[in-house]
């Protein structure tokens, strides 16, 4: 056998936890880096947003503590007092938001009254102008910068211009740069997280893989052997506690179960060989001998009878062996059974019918009681009958004579059920399951015929129909009761009893 050339597991493998790799950091990338820039723009802006309106008060009571202590000066002087009271309250706040702070009045000029900005950037003129209109703040974002305005109400008893009313506006003014350098960062660091990620994802998984790949080279070069040297070549083994090892045990046990079975098949070809020789060489011995007698005209009628008595006894051999072996092929190729209602008291009578002549030649007593009522099972009638059969035939083969066969059929709680016991030497504990497998015969079978296929066929029977075949717990060298449970299916239009009838035991 060949391997075939392809795209095998390892490559398969690592190309999987790579590229699931690449789209877990490919999702948290998109879910991650696009959202925090305008996260951290909100933030700053509102955070701007609250210390301008915090302070602007104290702008308010400065500007009016100024213009107080300068009443009666002229305009320049006021205004270049005012600056001055000013300058501090400004730098301050500029400490405290890194924003470029300005003061104007209600007719802004360069220069402002204020401007901590010393580089002659320009002034938000038209911000100032709309807050003086309409005396409400303003929050302006753009150009990666945000621009924050609140009016300064000041009493019109001490306006800078009396007594004309003079408005003044407050203005903070930020240069985002510090949020595009987080972010910058932010993505240079996930990028470089995501490379480290990928580079041990490819490294683990090589890892894996190569790992994965010589323990299931291992497992098959064990199956090979196998095919090459047959079911006697060493299991493959893989002690691990995963699915590799579990494939592993489950390969040793498919080998031990395959010579078994070949154990049993090779026993099974001596059995039948044996089994089918002596009642051939019986059979030839015994149509000589008839021949001869004729021939010389000399037939002794009682010899004659019992001649044919051992020949009917060894095509009776002939025909359980022969009808074994069709139910046998007719199970593995899974011929479909009926499935129907079957009357088991009517069905165990008519069976155990068949089986009264042989019991009374075998001084055995065949014991078939009568249920209360109808005993209704699902199932393939000659299915049933065939079991029952089986279960009659090992009966009546391993009890001793003047003892009792019985056969009962009832209802056992949720199942239907027919009982066939027996007085004979038991089934040891060792082979209470045994004896249910191909092939396989009871260390203490009688010696009678018997090619331990006949319980192996019950059981698959009685499984295809839904049902069990099983030896009841406690017998043991006190007899052997066998019970064939079957689902309960009652005819159509019927209904079920109240009580359905029991048996104890």
């Amino acid at each position: 056998m060949k391997l075939r050339v392809g795209f095998g597991l390892r490559p398969r493998l690592l190309a999987a936890l790579v590229f699931t790799s690449i789209v877990t950091l490919v999702v948290a990338a998109l879910a991650l880096l696009p959202p925090l820039q305008d996260n951290l723009t909100d933030q700053a802006a509102r955070d701007l947003e609250a210390t301008t309106t915090a302070d602007a008060p104290l702008f308010e009571d400065r500007i009016e503590a100024s213009l107080r202590a300068s009443r009666g000066r002229g305009r320049q002087e006021r205004l270049n007092r005012l600056q001055l009271d000013l300058q501090d309250r400004a730098f301050t706040l500029r400490q405290r938001t890194d924003a470029r702070v300005i003061v104007a009045d209600s007719v802004p000029s360069d220069p402002m009254i204020t401007d901590t900005d010393f580089g002659g950037s320009s002034v938000p003129i038209s911000d100032i102008l709309r807050t003086v209109i309409d005396r409400t703040g303003d929050t302006v974002r753009g150009d990666n910068r945000v621009t924050v305005t609140r009016p300064l109400d000041v009493p019109r008893s001490v306006s800078l211009d009396a007594p004309a009313e003079t408005s003044f506006v407050l203005v903070t003014q930020k240069q985002l740069d510090d949020v595009t350098t987080a972010v910058d960062q932010v993505r240079n660091a996930f990028v470089a997280a995501a490379l480290v990620g990928l580079l041990v994802a490819a490294l683990l998984g090589i890892a894996l893989a190569t790992t994965l790949g010589r323990r299931l080279a291992r497992l098959r070069a064990g199956a090979m052997r196998v095919i090459r040297e047959g079911i006697d070549a060493p299991t493959p083994r893989d002690d691990s506690e995963d699915e590799v090892g579990d494939l592993a045990r489950t390969l040793a046990a498919m080998q031990q179960a395959l010579r078994r079975q070949e154990a049993a098949r090779r026993a099974f070809v001596a059995t039948a060989s044996h089994e089918l020789r002596t009642p051939l060489t019986s059979l030839q011995g015994t149509l000589e001998l008839l021949q001869e007698d004729i021939v010389e005209e000399r037939l002794d009628p009682a010899e004659a009878r019992e001649l044919v008595a051992g020949a009917r006894e060894q095509l009776r051999r002939l025909t359980n062996l022969s009808a074994e072996l069709l139910d046998l092929s007719r199970l593995d190729a899974a011929v479909p059974l009926r499935s129907e209602p079957v009357e088991l008291g009517e069905l165990t009578r008519a069976v155990a019918a068949e089986f009264e002549l042989r019991a009374a030649d075998a001084s055995l007593v065949l014991d078939v009681p009568v249920p209360p009522g109808p005993v209704w099972a699902g199932g393939d009638p000659d299915a049933v009958a065939r079991v029952v059969r089986i279960l009659l035939d090992n009966a009546l083969r391993s009890s001793p004579h003047s003892t009792t066969v019985t056969v009962t059929a009832a209802y056992h709680g949720e199942r239907a059920c027919i009982d066939v016991a027996d007085e004979g030497p038991g089934v040891p504990e060792a082979d209470r399951e045994r004896i249910f497998e191909r092939f396989e015969r009871g260390t203490a079978a009688s010696g009678a015929g018997g090619f331990g296929l006949g319980l192996a066929i019950g059981r698959e029977l009685a499984q295809r129909m839904g049902g069990a075949l099983t030896l009841a717990a406690g017998t043991g060298a006190g007899g052997a009761r066998f019970v064939l449970e079957l689902p309960i299916e009652l005819p159509a239009g019927s209904h079920p009893e109240p009580e359905p009838a029991r048996t104890a035991g």
